[in-house]
């Protein structure tokens, strides 16, 4: 009697679907895991604005520069996946974040209060208006 050796088709079946239902269910959490790591360059640097912008108000005891805010917004190459606006009186200002390309459907604000804000309309994601929602539901 003589013995084969290799696969069947049904064995290969098999491994393929179990592949294609662990590929399922990664790729998604991986998705989430990259959008996670970008919104750290728009919680990083507004914060960094802010600290800027409540140093400039010591020295000059407004927030304006002219017609801008009291320090420059971080630009490309600098950044990626964000852009920076500031709108500032004398007395106040709120600088924003707001994404581009693959980030497009979030927004993130910091005022001189503090007071921390997140717009996302995102699949699967949800903004918060009490704090810089970094994770999928809102959640800070």
């Amino acid at each position: 009697m003589k013995t084969q050796k290799g696969f069947t088709l049904m064995e290969l079946m098999i491994t393929v679907a179990i592949v294609a239902i662990l590929a399922s269910i990664a790729l998604p959490a991986y998705s989430n895991y990259v959008q996670r790591g970008k919104i750290a360059e728009a919680t990083t640097n507004l914060s960094s604005l802010r600290v800027s912008m409540e140093q400039y108000y010591q020295d000059n005891r407004t927030y304006l520069n002219g017609a801008a805010c009291g320090v420059a917004m971080p630009a490309t190459p600098a950044v990626q996946y964000f852009t920076f606006a500031c709108i500032a009186t004398a007395t106040t200002y709120t600088i924003t974040a707001t994404g581009i390309s693959s980030m497009l459907n979030f927004a993130y604000t910091i005022d001189q209060q503090n007071t921390k804000t997140s717009t996302i309309t995102a699949p699967g994601w949800t903004g918060n208006a009490a704090c810089w929602a970094t994770k999928p539901g809102g959640s800070c």
